[in-house]
């Protein structure tokens, strides 16, 4: 696994030299790059939502767009649109932001509805149909999706269909004191982001992500992930658990954290590092828990503390070379 092991250092480290301090969101980052899923970032303005899908972009010579919602955006504003050429008597397509290798969906949640619809074709097909005609997107395709979990008015809250498509919720937060007095140091003259290079080919991403499908998943981890998302639809403080999406992303971020680590077999804790981040915006919460202040978060972290762990060597079934 020295592919994807050598591709998420370099990767990690050429984005470190923009976002300072946040290592783990980053790796997260990373695997759902490696996933070939998409992430919602839900946090408080200010803390490097933007640059890092900026970073991410960059490292590999992706291309990149923003789109920044607000409620008066239509459906075509993402899409794109047909205007009919006067020259040549014919349609035009005229792509929208979504046609971008990575995606910045600045505050998804100030859309209405209708235009956070247009959204779930091109997350989960990959493609988006404007005027009858469908038309595939580039790849890779990803799209980073924010919110202010902070400032509701004015929002349109993501439907459960809409956050399901979401294979992690991550959040920066705000840096240590340390790591605040670096960023002011760094951003002294000129912004590091200006001088962050290429480190990676398309080519190289790709490889890397056909290596991670490769990670032997043992059938008793494959039922402990199971077992997990499972037990968020039977706990007494759930009204709606996590879907089967929810096991298959729990799966595959697993699969890549393993790679990441130079492994190609997949550990108790690589899935139970990840369990929050894959199941917690999945699961809504009934009456009862919203009124205590319990937080799906802390529901999963239950859950982890209650399922048993599989036993035995988790490279125990792997063909032998």
């Amino acid at each position: 696994m020295s592919v994807v092991q050598n591709f998420t250092e370099q990767m990690v480290g050429n984005i470190e030299k923009v976002i300072i301090g946040k290592r783990e969101t980053i790796d997260l980052a990373v695997v759902g790059l490696l996933c070939q899923g998409h992430l919602l970032i839900e946090d408080v303005p200010g803390v490097g939502k933007t640059m890092l899908a900026r970073s991410l972009a960059r490292s590999l010579g992706c291309t990149f767009s923003r789109i920044q919602f607000t409620p008066d955006m239509l459906p075509s504003d993402v899409t794109g649109v047909s205007i009919f050429n006067q020259v040549s008597r014919e349609f035009e397509f005229r792509p929208g932001p979504i046609m971008a290798q990575i995606v910045l969906a600045d505050e998804i949640n100030r859309a209405t509805p209708k235009t956070q619809a247009a959204l779930l074709e091109a997350m989960e097909e990959r493609q988006i149909t404007v005027d009858g005609a469908t038309r595939p997107l580039p790849r890779p395709f990803l799209v980073l999706a924010t919110q202010n979990p902070i400032e509701y008015e004015g929002t349109f809250p993501l439907p459960e269909a809409q956050v399901d498509r979401f294979l992690m919720r991550l959040r920066l937060g705000y840096p240590a004191t340390l790591d605040e007095v670096r960023v002011l140091e760094r951003q002294q003259y000129r912004h590091p982001f200006e001088d962050l290079q290429q480190i990676a080919s398309l080519e190289e991403l790709l490889q890397a992500q056909e290596a991670v499908k490769d990670i032997f998943v043992s059938p008793a981890l494959k039922r402990y992930i199971v077992e997990l998302n499972h037990q968020t639809r039977q706990h007494a403080e759930v009204y709606l658990g996590a879907s089967p999406r929810g096991s298959l992303s729990l799966y595959r971020t697993s699969q890549a954290r393993a790679a990441m680590s130079g492994r190609d077999y997949v550990l108790p804790d690589d899935i139970k590092y990840l369990a929050v981040s894959t199941l917690a915006h999945r699961v809504i919460l009934g009456p009862g828990a919203r009124l205590r202040d319990l937080t799906a978060e802390q529901v999963v972290d239950e859950i982890l503390r209650s399922v048993p762990v599989p036993g035995g060597d988790p490279a125990a079934g792997m063909q032998p070379d």
